[in-house]
């Protein structure tokens, strides 16, 4: 899944974006409010990591324009602020989480999974259907007992397809959730992915619905 990091050091930006990458994230990087702004228009990020203190402005203005239009993707405030008052004001403004610097990147990490729990509804790191699951922290699937070993990208579209088991995902979210502006995209290249996918499910799990996207089918899942 795919993370927005707006981070305006250089070097922390640099070395979150690889611990994200290590973990199977796929960041994108701003260190302005102007450029996080026009990213969240155009793209859907499944979560933000949000600094305050940035060379043209406050953080809380990129969180106070996604809350202004609904838009309801976690985002955790990383700040050296640690008064109470900021963390009461990034809360109140529609903060999922707050995380002062300087923080464990395990610790980042574990908080990232646990506002993604939450905003799917969900209490634990594993999602479960028929012979299928998923940990969101060891980032391992299994079928039937078996590691499936899944590529990155493999690994980041069945997680989203697993959140939402049952429902139409669409295109354009799947590919959010794996590309990012500086990738080279060919007219098939999601299709390439989800066809290593259903190679490895039971036949039928994965559907195509024309014009819209593609759905995991939980009876699909439940073969022997």
């Amino acid at each position: 899944m795919k993370v927005l990091l707006v981070e305006d050091d250089a070097l922390l930006q640099s070395g979150i974006k690889e611990a994200l990458r290590r973990d199977g994230w796929f960041c994108e990087a701003t260190a302005t409010v102007r450029e996080a702004k026009q990213w969240v228009d155009a793209t859907e990020y499944a979560l933000i990591l949000l600094d305050l203190g940035l060379p043209d402005g406050n953080g809380l203005e990129v969180l106070q324009h996604l809350r202004a239009q609904q838009n309801s993707v976690p985002i955790i405030i990383l700040t050296a602020r640690d008064e109470v008052q900021d963390r009461v004001a990034g809360l109140d403004a529609g903060a999922d989480d707050y995380l002062v610097k300087p923080f464990a990147i395990s610790e980042l990490l574990a908080r990232m999974r646990s506002v993604l729990r939450r905003s799917e509804g969900r209490s634990l790191n594993l999602l479960q259907s028929g012979n299928l699951s998923l940990d969101l922290g060891q980032k391992t699937v299994y079928w039937a007992g078996v590691d499936l070993k899944l590529a990155g990208r493999e690994y980041a579209l069945l997680n989203r397809l697993l959140l939402r088991i049952d429902q139409i995902v669409a295109r354009e979210l799947l590919l959010s959730d794996v590309y990012t502006w500086s990738d080279q995209l060919g007219s098939n290249t999601l299709e390439v992915y989800v066809h290593h996918l259903r190679q490895k499910l039971p036949a039928g799990a994965i559907e195509t619905v024309r014009g819209q996207g593609y759905r995991l089918v939980s009876a699909c899942l439940h073969a022997a």
